[in-house]
């Protein structure tokens, strides 16, 4: 069965840089897109950035555009996320998803609901 592998998080400071991995266990054919969202403590999974499998179409919420990068390797089945000029609201657990099937709009890949798979989510904590 299909899984996602998620790594890359950790503690770091305000200013500082990480980037997130997620790479698919599996045959990766089907996917239409891949995606990160966050979700803070107490608060709703949100939407961070996202990108179709040809990596002609990139999403970013407007919290991070500019300040973190969305790509992906079609060969290593891995999607990356570089987060730049770190803020202390993006603490939060941070999750890949990928989009198997086809969608009528690439838009879809903004919003959690259109993802059939999910990683374990891994912690990103930025102090000020």
């Amino acid at each position: 069965q299909a899984h996602l592998v998620e790594s890359g998080g950790g503690l770091v400071q305000a200013g500082d840089s990480l980037r997130l991995s997620c790479t698919e266990s599996s045959d990766t054919l089907s996917t239409y897109g891949m995606g990160w969202f966050r979700q803070a403590p107490g608060k709703e999974r949100e939407f961070v950035a996202a990108l179709t499998r040809s990596g002609d179409v990139i999403y970013y919420a407007d919290s991070v555009k500019g300040r973190f990068t969305i790509s992906g390797d079609n060969a290593k089945n891995t999607v990356y996320l570089e987060m730049n000029r770190l803020k202390s609201e993006d603490t939060a657990t941070y999750y890949c998803a990928v989009r198997h099937g086809s969608l009528t709009t690439s838009t879809f890949l903004k919003y959690d609901y259109y993802y059939n798979l999910w990683g374990r989510g891994t912690q990103v904590t930025v102090s000020s």
